[in-house]
């Protein structure tokens, strides 16, 4: 069985803030169902005959509902399931679950113990609370822009979409510690989280450099000096490099050790800290011969081998063929209803006594007829009257 086994959600969710908090909840073994718009879906399924990728990636481990809840068919649909739920997740943009009077108040009264999580770009009170988000709004409001790129460049947007994921696996958090919470007191509860705030909890390091707020952090680029750095490797493409972390005495004598220059820790230029760091750029270069003249991936295994903190810059097609990866079971292939045999990489918790398979992304609405028969009950010939009636669009 799953961690979560049991659990149901009801998965109002749409892009990524929302629905890696809801997957997230999915991989550990709760039952989500997604209810979508009719026809069209979550907008991240994209706009083609066939769900985008970026679907796929946010959605396996659900089931797909569609209700048009812009009805009073579809709505009160929705409301009659909803007892049979644990959690309600909503991450649309602001206003939008209020019009649809899908509010926590709304839904508390007929369900006392729903945990009702919202996740929002700045959340529902303050200045900025009616002002649209995406992931890199997030971040760039949350100061993640200002810390990345070189020291004499200008702000650069970070790679990973942690303002959305980051934001979402936060949310899951809370909602398992709201579950755990109504087992000692039976009363659901409401979350909010602002997608600005969650962002800030991965600068905290960086933060730490601010004394409080009255010293602007600066960008560091790849690293700091020759210590923390990004070594060119061969054949020179454009992701052949490998980073290396040298920041102890320790570390230093064993990276000399490991690019076979011992003498590097007797040469005068650089037998001190000090000296080190006033002589970077040809302590750069040293090393940079050195890992030149190898493979990126073989640099890491001599580094790594030698005690050296070190590690290839994996690209998006090695990740998949990571020999690591590939032996602890991470990447895995699953079967989609529309395209056939996909990849996809797992969920990183591990737990000793529960266990939650992977299983592909819903198709739009796939699941309707299976779960409203079992959640409210209908027949075939119930179904059918509610699609009449136009609460499935």
């Amino acid at each position: 069985m799953g961690a979560l086994d049991g659990v149901r959600i009801l998965d109002m969710t749409q892009y990524e803030a929302g629905t890696s908090c809801t997957q997230a909840l999915g991989f550990m073994g709760a039952d989500v169902v997604k209810v979508e718009r009719p026809v069209t879906g979550d907008p991240g399924r994209g706009q083609g005959e066939v769900d985008a990728d970026y679907f796929l990636m946010w959605n396996s481990n659900k089931r797909s509902v569609t209700l048009a809840l812009e009805t009073a068919e579809g709505r009160a649909t929705l409301m009659r399931m909803l007892p049979h739920y644990d959690v309600f997740v909503e991450n649309y943009g602001p206003g939008v679950i209020e019009k649809l009077n899908l509010d926590y108040e709304t839904m508390a009264e007929a369900h006392p113990g729903i945990v009702y999580a919202r996740i929002k770009g700045f959340g529902t009170s303050g200045p900025y609370s009616d002002y649209k988000c995406f992931d890199m709004v997030a971040q760039a409001a949350a100061g993640a822009f200002s810390i990345t790129g070189m020291p004499d460049g200008p702000p650069l947007r970070p790679g990973p979409t942690m303002g959305d994921a980051g934001t979402g696996v936060q949310t899951a958090l809370a909602i398992t510690a709201a579950l755990y919470q109504r087992t000692q007191t039976g009363k659901g509860q409401l979350i909010e989280v602002s997608m600005q705030e969650a962002m800030t909890y991965y600068l905290r390091t960086a933060l730490a450099g601010s004394a409080g707020g009255s010293r602007v952090v600066g960008r560091n680029g790849n690293g700091a000096g020759f210590a923390m750095n990004l070594y060119p490797c061969a054949p020179g493409g454009a992701n052949d490099y490998v980073y290396i972390m040298a920041v102890t005495e320790k570390m230093w004598g064993s990276l000399a050790k490991a690019i076979g220059k011992p003498e590097l820790m007797t040469d005068p230029r650089f037998s001190t800290p000090a000296e080190r760091w006033q002589n970077n750029e040809a302590l750069i270069a040293e090393i940079s011969s050195w890992t030149s003249a190898l493979g990126k991936f073989e640099a890491m295994r001599l580094l790594s081998e030698g005690d050296v903190p070190a590690a290839a810059v994996q690209d998006s097609v090695d990740l998949f063929k990571d020999p690591h990866l590939l032996a602890r079971g991470f990447v895995h292939d699953i079967e989609h209803d529309e395209r056939g045999p996909i990849r996809l990489l797992g969920w990183p918790p591990r737990f000793s006594g529960s266990e939650a398979p992977m299983k592909a992304a819903p198709l739009l609405g796939q699941h309707t007829d299976e779960v409203l028969a079992t959640d409210l009950g209908l027949s075939a010939d119930d179904l059918l009257a509610l699609r009449a009636q136009g609460a499935m669009g």
